[in-house]
């Protein structure tokens, strides 16, 4: 892990490493694009096939329904129901309180102006399953739609060796109440979602996290199909902001815990002292060699970082320039930090505050804007599947009140049929 002195770093250099670009990126985009033709134009038939490529798979059909979603869910050990059901809970009450109805307002005597929400018809959640099965992006993704009320929720997932999706991923459908989930994976999943197969329903918004290739598919389906996403959400991250009140094993545990995400994830270290970055390195080489994914982890780490700064204050101004998806503060001081954060995906506060809570099971929403992106974007919530449709209604009494201004303006514009729209209500009231 290479470590930099803030104060050394230029502003442009601050910036570069802040950026998260990989050499390869072309290389994936003309992928990813190949792959996104081929659904769109052989639809199931590519689908078959990049599930024998890909996939290893010689898939019989591409999805699997209730019932047998049931008879899977049914093996899932007792642990991991009762884990799974309290994450449940939490993570639906959480969402829940963001349901909410906006009071009309009465812009001026007769001019009544409210937002109402309807729920996105038809989205596509796109479940990971390469290098691990996520039934917890499956509830982050899930709960809100079901909440949002959307009326047809597909569900992707790449199949498991045996052609069909794992006991945990079924034990979540069947609480969500999902009747069918499709074993389709990576690239050819979004644009399946995006343009529609014999199998596979057209989706109006596209959900979930992935590696560098779902994230681009994502990013071409919306410009080229006209299909929404939720927003850029490539590889895992984290940045951890850290001084003397920290505790090392406890920051080598969180690096690590976003490092075993891929061999892309990057996590970063900010500290107040040379100390806490030493103790922490050591602390990862000690972590390293209990992980049964180390050597995913190993290499995540290799390509991130530390940066040493002279005070937590300094520390926040780098960490608002990275716009982190994942900010521990593992600061007993994390109050005083609270208002200096502008960007970031989740916050995690104090020492015994861990970013895999969020991950499972305290509630929030782990589908979060990487890359930086969370200087625009924020994370999935019961918001994101739906919209806000505004309505107003003009009485006599209001449309003598704003007529002439409304007038006014359209003449100012040149838009005689705008002013014309207001002028001939005028004279028949």
């Amino acid at each position: 892990m290479k470590i930099y002195r803030y104060n050394d770093l230029t502003k442009q250099e601050i910036e570069s490493i802040c950026l998260r670009q990989l050499e390869d990126d072309i290389t994936i985009g003309e992928r990813v694009q190949s792959i996104v033709n081929r659904v769109k134009s052989e639809g199931d038939e590519a689908l078959f096939d990049y599930a024998l490529t890909f996939d290893k798979i010689q898939l019989e059909q591409l999805f699997i329904e209730k019932a047998e979603i049931r008879s899977i869910a049914e093996t899932i050990p007792a642990e991991a129901k009762s884990a799974i059901d309290t994450a449940y809970r939490n993570i639906k009450a959480f969402h829940a309180s963001q349901q909410y109805r906006e009071d009309k307002i009465e812009t001026m005597p007769g001019v009544t102006c409210w937002r109402e929400t309807r729920a996105i018809e038809r989205v596509g959640l796109y479940i990971p399953g390469g290098t691990a099965v996520l039934p917890s992006t499956f509830l982050m993704l899930g709960i809100p739609a079901v909440l949002a009320g959307c009326k047809e929720i597909v569900v992707c997932s790449p199949p498991q060796k045996d052609g069909k999706t794992n006991c945990y991923l079924a034990y979540v459908a069947v609480l969500l109440g999902i009747e069918k989930i499709y074993m389709v994976g990576g690239a050819q999943a979004v644009a399946a979602m995006a343009y529609g197969t014999e199998s596979v329903p057209k989706v109006y918004k596209i959900f979930g996290p992935g590696n560098r290739y779902v994230t681009q598919a994502k990013q071409l389906v919306q410009s080229a199909a006209g299909t929404a996403i939720d927003m850029p959400a490539g590889p895992s991250e984290v940045l951890v902001l850290a001084d003397e009140t920290a505790n090392s094993s406890y920051i080598a545990s969180d690096l690590l815990a976003q490092a075993e995400h891929g061999t892309d994830s990057q996590t970063i270290l900010v500290a107040t002292s040379s100390k806490i970055i030493d103790d922490t390195l050591i602390e990862i080489e000690a972590q390293l060699n209990r992980l049964s994914r180390k050597d995913i982890a190993e290499r995540a780490i290799s390509n991130s970082y530390a940066v040493l700064v002279d005070s937590l204050e300094q520390g926040m101004e780098f960490s608002n320039t990275y716009a982190p998806e994942h900010l521990i503060l593992s600061s007993d001081r994390f109050e005083q930090l609270i208002p200096l954060i502008s960007n970031a995906g989740s916050v995690f506060l104090g020492n015994l505050t861990p970013e895999s809570a969020g991950d499972y099971a305290s509630g929030t929403n782990h589908t979060l804007p990487t890359s930086g992106f969370a200087k625009a974007y924020s994370g999935v919530s019961m918001d994101s599947f739906v919209k806000k449709i505004t309505f107003q209604h003009i009485t006599p009494r209001g449309l003598r009140n704003i007529g002439n201004t409304v007038e006014v303006l359209a003449e100012a514009e040149g838009l005689d049929a705008h002013k014309n729209a207001v002028s001939i209500r005028l004279k028949m009231i």
